[in-house]
């Protein structure tokens, strides 16, 4: 099912917008992460780790299913498909492993926000920058296979390229000249 040029261009700017954001609350997660390891004032480490575990779970999580979902709808409903061409399915793919390593780590992120407001001392917690800075990894190189759309079909793209050729010479030969 193609979509309506209208309803196209309305599912990408949401797309696009849930993207973007997505990379930018990375971009800020990781600078607070940062400000709770390194800092050395208790209460501005207790706060970085509060605003991590708010810019998580209403920022980055919404997000991350925003761009999937939008992303799907974007595949289903245009010539690119979902299965066709190998740059759509790696996408694919790397956002749903993205988005299950975010849900997995907001556990922790939880955890450390809850020590944090405990009273405790947080200047002990490890923070998460290997998976922060591996996730806005994985998003950039996501980006980049969306700008650059490498070529290369799946075996299902080809066998479906085939028999719209297929259709479009039988439907040419039907057809009075």
């Amino acid at each position: 099912m193609t979509m309506t040029p209208g309803l196209r261009k309305f599912v990408l700017a949401v797309h696009l917008t849930s993207s973007v954001g997505w990379t930018g609350a990375v971009t800020v997660y990781i600078a607070l992460d940062v400000a709770a390891v390194t800092g050395q004032d208790v209460q501005m480490v207790r706060a970085a780790f509060l605003a991590m575990e708010l810019t998580v779970w209403y920022v980055i999580v919404p997000l991350a299913f925003a761009a999937l979902l939008t992303g799907l709808v974007m595949s289903l409903g245009t010539p690119w498909g979902l299965f066709r061409h190998y740059w759509v399915l790696i996408t694919l793919v790397l956002t749903i492993l993205t988005t299950v390593v975010l849900l997995l780590e907001t556990q922790t992120i939880s955890y450390m926000a809850e020590v944090a407001a405990s009273g405790a001392d947080p200047r002990g917690l490890p923070g998460s920058l290997p998976h922060s800075v591996g996730g806005l990894v994985v998003l950039l190189v996501i980006t980049m296979l969306n700008v650059y759309k490498p070529q290369g079909m799946t075996p299902y793209g080809w066998r479906k390229q085939e028999e719209e050729r297929r259709k479009r010479r039988e439907q040419g030969a039907v057809l009075p000249s």
